[in-house]
């Protein structure tokens, strides 16, 4: 009996930490919720986008590079320079391991993106930022969302 109570416990702390895909209007809520829009002159349709490209909304969403850093989460945020993975060399300028940035709580993911979106670069340190959102009218993005 203890050891079903035991795996019943650990079931749940799993399901706790697993990661989710967000739909457009849940993230869109919760990074208004969490002062994205506007944040440093950057609409909540540029959060979005840029989290759709860069993650397709996924907290867990993970990737490796060519030079040895992995991005992480639903930004993915880099190792090289924002977070700690102690695979490779890092700055860590958010002082936060990367496996943080996997989890379904993206709080954490957030409070490093608006370090990084402070950083002279702005947006443009996201690629798909760039490539995908960048000038465009994003209000699709955010069409449809009850903030």
């Amino acid at each position: 009996m203890k050891a079903l109570t035991l795996l019943f416990l650990l079931g749940c702390l799993i399901t706790a930490n697993e990661a989710k895909i967000f739909s457009r209007c849940e993230l869109a809520y919760m990074l208004h919720e969490e002062g994205l829009d506007g944040y440093e002159g950057y609409s909540l349709a540029n959060w979005i986008c840029m989290a759709f490209f860069e993650s397709g909304f996924n907290s867990a969403a993970e990737d490796d590079n060519a030079d040895g850093s992995t991005d992480y989460g639903i930004f993915q945020i880099n190792s090289r320079v924002w977070c700690n993975n102690y695979r490779s060399p890092t700055e860590n300028l958010c002082h936060i391991p990367c496996t943080d940035l996997l989890s379904n709580d993206i709080t954490d993911d957030i409070v490093c993106a608006k370090r990084i979106v402070r950083d002279p670069q702005g947006m443009d340190a996201w690629e798909d930022w760039t490539m995908h959102c960048k000038g465009r009218d994003l209000s699709e993005w955010v069409d449809g969302c009850d903030l």
